[in-house]
């Protein structure tokens, strides 16, 4: 019996499946941890590839019934990082066929179950990626923290925080936001919140995992988490546009991955109304399969094509 596996590598965790190669019900799925090599600790990530080779043996009795691994990883533009992802797996025994490549294309192919459409991502980072019928891509954001990011969990954290410092000195007045971020935290100060947020184990993801505040505020109506919910879509808008505008993907659905879409009602519902008023022909839709699916789709298209 032949395998298809397919590994949506993040930077928290790695989802991965395990197919039949003629068949759609996956035979496993899992997770284990993380394999994002930008900013990852690469100890943790050998740790979590000799995992998930020990959960595929133990399905598939032996790595020579794997007849396709496709992982779709962050920052895999960069050579090194694709380097060190296949060493891996070539550590751990897998000598076959073996395709790495970005996340937003497993994202996209799991999401429309085709490799065209679009798919916004708007979790800590955020990104968009397309494909039109005459398979032409487009890709905009997904650049990083430090330069980009818009409308991601980390452009949230990031204001959240900037908010409560403005309100702490006077800059801003009646918000919630600070009580709720220093609950979130178990912090009471600003002197607290500083070193926490320059401290050196504080990483993009421990700010991004305070934009459940925002949602939060916003449903209470606070004047500021709603205001931030709409800098957010705008931002996501402006990913989206160039996409539809370069491909001419006026009537696409987008999907939307990521937990600032998925969970956070007041950006996706702002989003849904920029697109309403430039883009009436398309819709927000949620992901029809997830991206490890998408890597198992994507493994099996490539093996059906040579």
């Amino acid at each position: 019996m032949a395998f298809i596996v397919g590994m949506d590598g993040g930077g928290t965790k790695t989802a991965v499946i395990v197919t039949h190669d003629d068949q759609e019900e996956p035979v496993l799925s899992f997770t284990a941890g993380p394999i994002n090599y930008n900013g990852g600790d690469a100890g943790a990530i050998a740790a979590a590839f000799g995992e998930i080779f020990n959960q595929i043996r133990s399905c598939c009795t032996s790595l020579a019934e794997v007849n396709h691994v496709c992982i779709g990883a962050a920052g895999v533009s960069n050579p090194a990082v694709a380097r060190f992802l296949e060493q891996q797996v070539r550590d751990n025994g897998y000598s076959g066929p073996l395709t790495i490549t970005g996340d937003q294309e497993t994202a996209l192919y799991g999401a429309q179950n085709a490799m065209q459409g679009i798919i916004l991502i708007a979790g800590t980072g955020s990104i968009c990626f397309g494909v039109n019928e005459k398979g032409e891509r487009h890709r905009t954001g997904g650049f990083g923290h430090l330069i980009d990011d818009e409308g991601s969990g980390y452009y949230i954290g990031r204001e959240l925080l900037s908010v409560l410092v403005q309100a702490e000195d006077g800059r801003t007045a009646d918000t919630m936001i600070p009580a709720l971020v220093y609950k979130q935290l178990g912090l009471g100060t600003v002197q607290e919140i500083i070193g926490f947020v320059y401290h050196k184990n504080t990483t993009k993801k421990d700010i991004a995992a305070l934009a459940p505040v925002m949602t939060a505020a916003c449903g209470l109506g606070d004047a500021q988490a709603l205001k931030l919910a709409e800098q957010c879509a705008a931002g996501l808008f402006e990913l989206v546009v160039p996409v539809i505008e370069r491909l001419k993907l006026y009537e696409s659905k987008v999907a939307i991955a990521g937990s600032v879409l998925q969970k956070s009602r007041f950006v996706r519902e702002a989003l849904e109304r920029k697109l309403a008023r430039s883009y009436p022909q398309t819709q927000l839709i949620m992901p029809v399969h997830n991206a490890a699916y998408g890597a198992v789709l994507l493994g099996k298209s490539k093996m059906s094509n040579g």
